[in-house]
């Protein structure tokens, strides 16, 4: 059975209280890693967020690269002077060194199938010293999506790597937080922790605030004080900081 179910995973549904949480969970996780003075921000999210929003909101000029195979969110435009938009497949129009700091949310590594590439481009247009944000979905989400689907003979290859499919037909790559160690490490990056992003379940967070509407911010900072370092047992996606080492 899914930790969350397949028709909640958009963020809709009965799980809209878990899901105010987790975003509220992503949105002081990106405050609190933001470099402190203003900087150039590469978000790699795919026009899926609100990172270059909140980003710029904090002083921060933002480059967004939109893949022009995905549709844009509609919601979401250009809202503020710092932020630019375009649109590529690739990276290849920024020179060498040329970004402070890149965010790679919204599952975009595990919707690259060929991560390594990507994680390789970053490194090359990140300057010394710059850092990575990124997510990824975890084997937890994809074993449960398989066995959902009834595909247990692949349950057993957890070692190697695991490319899922989805009922709508798309297919992600899921990670144990050695795998994105691995993954970022062998890009040349020094990974500074590797976590699941949310510890605490829907039905937890659901009967906090049944309880008390205002626990909102105490789940928050409940959720960013534990620190389950490479726990591949909880949480349905993976969120990791990593460094280019000067």
């Amino acid at each position: 059975m899914l930790p969350i179910p397949a028709n909640e995973l958009n963020g809709s549904g009965a799980l809209g209280p878990y899901w105010t949480f987790y975003h509220a969970v992503v949105a002081e996780q990106l405050r609190r890693w933001l470099p402190e003075r203003p900087c150039l921000l590469l978000d790699l999210s795919g026009g899926r967020g609100h990172w270059p929003v909140q980003a710029a909101k904090a002083g921060h000029h933002v480059l967004e690269v939109v893949d022009f195979r995905r549709p844009l969110d509609p919601r979401l435009g250009d809202v503020s002077d710092r932020i630019r938009r375009v649109r590529a497949d690739d990276l290849g129009f920024l020179p060498d060194a040329s970004v402070d700091a890149v965010v790679a949310e919204e599952r975009v590594l595990s919707l690259e199938l060929m991560a390594e590439s990507t994680v390789q481009d970053v490194v090359r247009v990140l300057k010394p010293g710059g850092r990575v944000l990124a997510s990824v979905d975890s084997l937890v989400l994809g074993m449960a999506i398989m066995a959902e689907q009834n595909y247990w003979a692949h349950l057993c290859q957890t070692s190697e790597v695991m490319l899922v499919p989805w009922p709508d037909g798309s297919i992600t790559r899921c990670f144990t937080s050695t795998q994105l160690r691995e993954l970022l490490a062998e890009a040349g990056l020094e990974v500074e922790w590797v976590r699941p992003r949310t510890v605490l379940s829907p039905s937890t967070v659901d009967h906090v605030l049944a309880a008390d509407a205002k626990a909102l911010a105490w789940l928050v900072r409940t959720e960013l004080e534990a620190h389950p370092d490479d726990d591949d047992t909880v949480g349905i996606h993976l969120v990791a900081s990593a460094r280019r080492p000067d």
